[in-house]
């Protein structure tokens, strides 16, 4: 049994893994960075690294940061900590990060549109990069401005602040939604669009508008509501209220005004799709749990993140970076059907 009074043993060096393989310090130094090859024999490798693994030997990663000059840490900055999206964008930065001892900070501004503040006394000082999602470049000038290499997710590709960018197919998800809709019959369709005013709502509601314009006899209003799913339902309501032809269709931002929709419609005694078919964008875990599921667009977040990791990481290390948009898809569930016949309000 351990004696809790008694000193714990002393931790491993680098120089106990040289002095037990019998090589110098440099040597060690070169087989545990990855950087032996050609300066070092196999075997005098594999030598360091059984002898590593039996004293249980970790680098120094503090000590290591120290001498590259870098903390090995970036920030993910996200426009809100309590949607999915942006949790599975920092699961899949993360998943890439720790493949590379880095680490990956996780902060919130709140609307996306900034100004976000450093949350450090000095970004420089603290971070290697900066990851931001689904937010204006312009919002990100503050830690910018401390020189740090900048990548943008989910953004203005013509934004000049960044050093890569990281997008999805935004533009072909609403095309797709559109066609569906379209395909089935639909002709009067209502916007329930985000409120925030960012790049990649903006693609949404101009693929959106472009592909009904395109046909003949087809029309589309806008309605606007903060991403919640209260105000979805309230700006809903009043948008199937206005006199006139009710809309077929509602194409929603995202999935949680989707939601809103969905309740908007029983309140006002509407069958989703019978009476009305309700699209969202983003297949969030709420698109299953509601009732009929939600048709949506299928984003690959945790992918983004990967991504948006490794752009980061080709930027520090002076590399290229990947410049195509990831492929979104349609996913067809229970809101959407052929519209019912014409009615009035």
């Amino acid at each position: 049994m351990t004696d809790p009074h008694q000193p714990a043993p002393p931790r491993p060096t680098s120089r106990d893994v040289a002095r037990a393989a019998g090589v110098s310090q440099a040597t060690v130094s070169l087989v545990l960075g990855e950087k032996w090859p050609g300066r070092v024999s196999e075997a005098t490798a594999q030598r360091v690294r059984e002898s590593a693994a039996e004293l249980g030997y970790r680098p120094n990663l503090a000590a290591r940061s120290l001498r590259l000059g870098r903390t090995r840490t970036a920030l993910l900055v996200v426009p809100a900590l309590t949607n999915e999206f942006f949790a599975r964008v920092h699961t899949g930065a993360a998943a890439v990060a720790a493949e590379h001892d880095f680490g990956v900070v996780l902060y919130p501004s709140p609307d996306g549109t900034g100004p976000a503040r450093d949350p450090f006394a000095s970004a420089r000082a603290s971070l290697d990069g900066v990851i931001a999602s689904s937010m204006a470049s312009a919002a990100l000038s503050a830690l910018h401005g401390a020189d740090l290499p900048l990548v943008m997710l989910d953004s203005d590709p013509a934004g000049t602040d960044a050093a890569a960018h990281v997008n999805l197919d935004i533009a072909d998800g609403m095309r797709q939604v559109t066609d569906h809709l379209l395909g089935l019959g639909h002709r009067r369709f209502v916007h329930l669009a985000s409120a925030v005013d960012t790049w990649t709502f903006a693609v949404r509601a101009q693929a959106l508008h472009e592909a009904v314009d395109a046909v003949p006899g087809a029309e589309v209003r806008t309605v606007r509501a903060p991403l919640d799913v209260r105000a979805g339902r309230e700006a809903a309501e009043q948008a199937l209220t206005v006199t006139g032809e009710r809309p077929t269709a509602l194409v929603c931002d995202d999935d949680i005004l989707a939601a809103g929709a969905c309740k908007a419609a029983r309140r006002l005694g509407l069958r989703v799709p019978d009476d009305l078919s309700v699209t969202g964008f983003d297949d969030l875990a709420l698109a299953t749990a509601v009732e009929p599921e939600l048709t949506t667009v299928q984003l690959p977040a945790e992918q983004v993140g990967e991504r948006g990791m490794a752009a980061l990481l080709a930027v520090l290390e002076g590399r290229g970076t990947e410049a195509d948009s990831l492929p979104v898809r349609l996913v067809v569930r229970g809101s959407t059907a052929p519209p019912a016949a014409p009615s009035r309000t």
